[in-house]
């Protein structure tokens, strides 16, 4: 069995266990966001923290106020992670354990992820089918969202939060911790990761964020 594992959130820090091989890379179409709920990993349910999620790009522009035309992407409509192929051998215990892990909010679906060629001009597939962890939105806000695959709502989509305005998703960060951890040190952890793997990736959604947890933590402090 061939098993690949898209990592776009703390497994780009984090690697899943008998990870073989990784590819750096890309999925398309898609942004990645802090807005997956967290009451078992850098939250409780009394105090929901924040993670990592991707959104179909067109809808989290929607929600945005940006109207984009059919077939337009914008420069930052891509998630650059790490995707690692699993020892054959152990495919199954490690797809366990990741369906374990993210058990609160998130579906898996198989998804192709890129890369450049080595001059970098042109794109390649790296991996032909990964598997991905993604949120299935239900909330209203969202609107029918489809990544990837036409798929059934599941109970998973109560744990999406949408749109939250920088302050207000800032706040959040900073003051949730849950048995994982302090959510900041979450958010610290992958944007270090992501600027120092893809120093070429200008990820200003995460960099903003991180410069925003982090002022509000010198002001509180």
């Amino acid at each position: 069995m061939v098993y690949w594992v898209f990592g776009y959130g703390s497994l780009i820090f984090k690697p899943p266990p008998h990870a073989v091989e990784q590819i750096s890379g890309y999925v398309k179409g898609v942004v990645r966001r802090f807005a997956q709920s967290s009451i078992d990993h850098r939250g409780t349910p009394e105090h929901p923290g924040r993670v990592v999620t991707v959104v179909e790009a067109k809808v989290w522009h929607g929600l945005e106020g940006i109207t984009l035309k059919d077939d337009e992407i914008l420069p930052d409509d891509y998630v650059w992670g790490i995707a690692y192929r699993i020892d054959s051998e152990k495919a199954e215990e490690v797809k366990a354990y990741m369906e374990y892990r993210e058990k609160h909010g998130y579906t898996c679906h198989l998804v192709p992820v890129y890369t450049r060629s080595a001059d970098g001009k042109q794109e390649v597939i790296a991996v032909e089918s990964s598997t991905i962890w993604i949120g299935e939105p239900e909330d209203p806000a969202f609107g029918e969202l489809l990544l990837f695959f036409s798929c059934k709502m599941t109970d998973a989509a109560r744990h999406l939060v949408g749109f939250e305005p920088l302050d207000t998703l800032a706040k959040t960060v900073l003051e949730s911790e849950g048995p994982s951890g302090p959510n900041k040190d979450y958010l610290f952890k992958l944007a270090e990761s992501v600027r120092h793997l893809y120093p070429h990736v200008k990820d200003d959604y995460l960099f903003n964020l991180e410069r925003a947890v982090r002022a509000l933590d010198i002001t509180q402090g």
